[in-house]
């Protein structure tokens, strides 16, 4: 009881941190797919809400240290500027769980001063994108 309990517990824990590899390894421990799948969202989500909720203060403490000059030369903020640029908030978010963590992506998007409703659309949409997609990917694999 202790051990199913654990798993989805883990599941919904490394979701939260890094959503990657919450699908596969909720496949892998043998949950069933939708519920790797809702595990994952609610995962990712958990960390979303809380970023969204605290991300005022992380945007006026923070962003200084990490974007000195929002023009500058250094590569990460090109990067991150020419991403914000060409795809904005919807694919900041979208592409989250896949290049950032929900942390990350959720800090980033906070800290480009998008509203805290439109944040939170766009990581439930990518949650569940993401989510199911590569929860079947990891089932047809494992």
């Amino acid at each position: 009881m202790f051990s199913e309990i654990l798993k989805y517990i883990s599941v919904y824990f490394l979701s939260m941190v890094k959503f990657m590899a919450g699908p596969p390894l909720g496949v892998a421990v043998g949950i069933p797919t939708w519920g790797t799948i809702l595990l994952s969202i609610f995962g990712m989500m958990t960390s979303v809400v809380i970023v969204i909720l605290i991300g005022e203060k992380i945007k006026v403490f923070w962003l200084p240290k990490f974007i000195r000059n929002a023009r500058g030369k250094k590569p990460t903020n090109k990067h991150f500027l020419n991403l914000w640029n060409r795809f904005g908030v919807f694919g900041v978010t979208f592409l989250t769980p896949i290049l950032f963590t929900p942390i990350g992506g959720t800090l980033l998007v906070t800290a480009m001063g998008s509203s805290r409703g439109k944040i939170f659309i766009y990581m439930l949409g990518s949650a569940v994108f993401w989510g199911i997609v590569l929860s079947i990917i990891a089932q047809i694999i494992l």
